[in-house]
């Protein structure tokens, strides 16, 4: 792919990033203080709202763009609604964005009542850029971690419900409002879409919001059942039923009465299975495998695949019967691709969550410029692999934020270019101004990184790599031969002939050195 070409995927890349930007709210009285906060927060690479006194902030944090505010910046001394009321009332309508107060009368005992009062950080006006852009990070990180372990909270609770799914996108609004709807009814649901889109939480959701939300939520994946045991497993066996059934086993659907039945995969049952479960939804009923008699169940049904059902019916392969009785109510998740809106807060909720559980605390983010290439990825696995994808990143790391270097895979697909780094060793016999010399071209920058891509975009040849990385060594180590063969690992007179091949001689033999 020529440079043009790549030029143009980063353009769209950062236009799609633009759009769904997080949005930081910044609330203060003073028109200049509002105006200086917003050009810090904006070079910081983010989005921002801007209220001039606490009520109209209250409005924004309240009205349509309150799901896009992923964070506060909160003045305390204000006329019509000071910060600590304001903090106040976000405690009281449960609206939990990390929020960073800020004022001229800096003091302990007026940080603490912030604090207290739900803060996560206090800084004191005029607030450097630097210190703005690390207090933003660690709330940002603070409030994506503490979304994380409400959601992993609810989730173990049978509570989760469609406000802590994490989604920005139009599409997957109208999920979460079918979704809503369909928890206050017993209503089936078939929740339709491909691997690793999430159709598992969607679930969850429902059954969280719902009357069942304290009962059982019984997962069953059918593409792991085996054969000679789906049975047994769905509607339970009496002892002594089949060689080997010691004791009485009750089954999925009796697990599952009062509460929440997912089948997970259900395109993958086998015909016989299909007929046995049409019965017991239509019927509420099952038929232990030894058992003289039926056992009544209620129970709520969802099911959820990654097939085409009616093209299944079509084929023979799922019975038509079944499938009516399945989705009454069917509800398709979009791949992630067709979301990329969510793409940046799904990074930022899996990073604070697998950098927390791999104790590598230091990691505050994603730069901009990775969240741009991760926004044109594809995700064939979806949001699965978006999250692998990010655990990787997360181990091999070796800074503050992850960059496009630690999603190799990702950047080679895209023809994204990943800097080629010369790890410079340390030579003591070399002086400080030997060790600090000036690039000798275009090729070299003054962070030693060798760019393999010419003009139009194209790699470069072997031969001018190499050309390049001579050229490299004779500014590096002061045109010294010997050391400059030692460092290459190759022989003088190979150097030697390297040098006339490439233009690159006028060599002073007496002291060794290159004549400029």
């Amino acid at each position: 792919m020529g440079r043009h070409a790549i030029e143009i995927k980063c353009q769209k890349a950062k236009a799609l990033v633009s759009k769904m930007a997080d949005l930081i709210l910044i609330v203060d009285d003073e028109p200049v203080q509002r105006r200086l906060m917003q050009g810090i927060t904006e070079k910081l690479g983010y989005k921002t709202l801007v209220a001039d006194g606490g009520t109209s902030a209250m409005k924004m944090l309240t009205g349509k763009h309150a799901s896009r505010i992923c964070a506060v910046i909160l003045d305390l001394v204000m006329p019509d609604m000071s910060g600590m009321e304001v903090l106040e009332a976000l405690s009281n309508e449960k609206i939990s964005p990390p929020v960073i107060v800020q004022t001229a009368q800096g003091g302990v005992e007026t940080a603490v009542n912030a604090m207290r009062a739900g803060a996560v950080d206090f800084v004191v006006k005029p607030a450097s850029p630097e210190r703005l852009k690390v207090s933003l990070q660690n709330a940002l990180k603070l409030g994506a971690l503490e979304g994380e372990i409400k959601r992993i909270q609810k989730t173990a609770t049978g509570k989760l419900t469609i406000d802590e799914i994490i989604s920005a996108s139009p599409s997957m609004n109208s999920v979460k409002t079918i979704a809503q709807k369909a928890a206050k009814s017993n209503i089936p649901v078939l929740v339709e879409g491909e691997s690793g889109v999430g159709k598992e939480m969607i679930s969850r959701a429902i059954q969280g919001m719902s009357e069942r939300a304290s009962k059982s939520f019984v997962t069953v994946n059918c593409g792991a059942l085996p054969e000679n045991l789906v049975e047994s497993i769905l509607f339970g066996h009496e002892k002594g039923a089949f060689t080997g059934a010691s004791d009485k086993h009750l089954g999925k659907f009796q697990e599952a009465n009062g509460g929440t039945l997912f089948l997970d995969e259900v395109g993958e049952l086998t015909l016989d299975m299909q007929v046995k479960l049409l019965r017991a939804i239509q019927e509420g009923e099952v038929d232990p495998v030894g058992s003289s008699k039926p056992v009544k169940v209620d129970f709520r049904l969802i099911s959820a695949t990654n097939r085409n059902l009616e093209e299944e019916v079509r084929e023979g392969n799922f019975r038509e019967d079944l499938y009516y009785r399945l989705s009454v109510l069917p509800l398709t998740v979009p791949p992630l691709r067709k979301r990329r809106e969510d793409i940046p807060e799904l990074l930022r909720h899996f990073v604070a969550r697998i950098a927390a559980e791999e104790g590598r605390s230091n990691i505050k983010g994603v730069k901009r410029t990775a969240i741009e290439m991760l926004s044109e990825f594809d995700w064939p696995g979806n949001i699965r692999q978006l999250e692998n994808a990010v655990f990787r990143a997360v181990v091999l790391c070796e800074s503050d934020e992850l960059t496009i270097n630690e999603f190799p895979q990702i950047a080679s697909q895209l023809h994204y270019e990943l800097p080629i780094v010369v790890a410079p060793k340390i030579d003591t016999t070399t002086t400080p101004q030997e060790t600090l010399a000036e690039p000798i071209n275009e090729a070299v920058t003054s962070d030693e990184t060798l760019s393999m891509l010419n003009q139009e975009g194209d790699i470069i040849s072997l031969e001018n790599a190499e050309r390049e990385v001579i050229k490299y060594a004779i500014k590096k180590y002061n045109g010294s031969m010997s050391k400059i063969a030692r460092k290459l690992e190759i022989g003088r007179s190979t150097l030697y002939r390297k040098l006339r091949e490439y233009d690159l001689e006028d060599i002073h033999n007496d002291d060794d050195q290159l004549i400029a």
